[in-house]
């Protein structure tokens, strides 16, 4: 099977959507001629036109709110968010509006709308312009929220998205667009709610979003030349969150951690943390372990922005810990 990087693999997914059909069209800062700073739309404009690769002004709530219509009124616009940063300057057109259409019309009206967007820190590009607010939007009911962790992920979780009838937020990591992973040249979807296994195991579970799969994968690398065998589970999206799986996984190996690289009080890894404390409580030899960036704004100075966020030997370190019977209440 070919490999390509997750930039190519999100250009393929809104290109193939394009070609199949007519109403989805592409909206944002920079994304015609420019393709984008990180470069991921390079060429749609050229295939498909400034009708249906549309740069916007320098005005967010402009453009979300413009295709909150569009998508109202019959068309499936995928809206590009230079930086997930500035999702706090949409949130009414994201999480009042089209995040409700669909209740308040008593399911009369859809809002079939995408928002690709970025995260991740580790880039040098200062408070804000690293943050990681997946949790923001989970919190919203109405919206649904993919995290890819590869570009195979990437690729089919894209295409889901924009054929649902419902608002879809994706977070891509900023780091990972030149990361190559296998992906198919036939068509593929990857249906949202529906984990993926990375890699079994039977000591301890590791639940990693995004990046931090690949930082999860690390540590159980470092953990299997110990003798510990880890669990890798990437949730692929938070919302729906396939909780079967991971509640499967837990009551196997009995100790978890959750990593997620959004801040981390009040964030992701609390909500999944909590649901696996409630529900596989009876099979835990100890309680799931949290592992999120500071709660701190992200520094620019590298020395000081490395280690804001999980690292595969501080998981490992912690993995290692519990697995020896020692019981931690936060990570450290």
């Amino acid at each position: 099977m070919r490999e390509i990087t997750l930039s190519q693999a999100v250009n393929e997914a809104i290109a193939e959507e394009m070609r199949r059909d007519p109403t989805v069209f592409l909206l944002g800062e920079d994304v015609a001629e420019a393709g984008t700073p990180f470069k991921v739309l390079s060429g749609l404009v050229e295939e498909f036109g400034t009708e249906r690769v549309i740069d916007t002004p320098i005005s967010e709530p402009g453009f979300m709110g413009l295709a909150v219509g569009a998508a109202m009124t019959g068309a499936r616009p995928i809206v590009d968010l230079m930086f997930g940063d500035f999702i706090f300057l949409i949130m009414d057109q994201l999480c009042n509006q089209a995040a409700k259409i669909h209740y308040m019309s008593g399911g009369k009206l859809n809002v079939p709308l995408v928002l690709r967007t970025n995260m991740g820190a580790t880039r040098r590009s200062a408070a804000q312009h690293s943050q990681s607010l997946q949790a923001l939007v989970a919190h919203i009911p109405g919206l649904k929220v993919a995290m890819p962790s590869s570009a195979y992920e990437a690729k089919g979780l894209m295409k889901t998205a924009i054929r649902d009838n419902n608002p879809v937020v994706i977070f891509e990591d900023k780091l990972m667009y030149q990361d190559k992973a296998p992906v198919p040249e036939e068509e593929y979807l990857i249906p949202f709610g529906v984990a993926n296994i990375k890699r079994e195991g039977k000591d301890i579970t590791l639940i990693a979003t995004s990046s931090m799969v690949q930082v999860a994968e690390k540590a159980a690398e470092l953990l299997a030349a110990e003798g510990i065998s880890a669990e890798v589970i990437d949730p692929r999206t938070i919302v729906p969150l396939d909780e079967a799986t991971l509640l499967k996984s837990v009551r196997k190996t009995s100790r978890a951690i959750v990593i997620d690289e959004g801040h981390q009080s009040y964030g992701i890894t609390a909500e999944i943390a909590s649901r696996l404390n409630e529900k596989a409580f009876y099979h835990l030899d100890a309680p799931v372990l949290r592992m999120g960036a500071m709660d701190v704004p992200i520094p620019f100075s590298p020395a000081l922005e490395d280690i804001t966020v999980p690292t595969p030997e501080g998981v490992a370190a912690n993995a290692r810990r519990l697995c020896a019977g020692e019981m931690i209440h936060a990570a450290e």
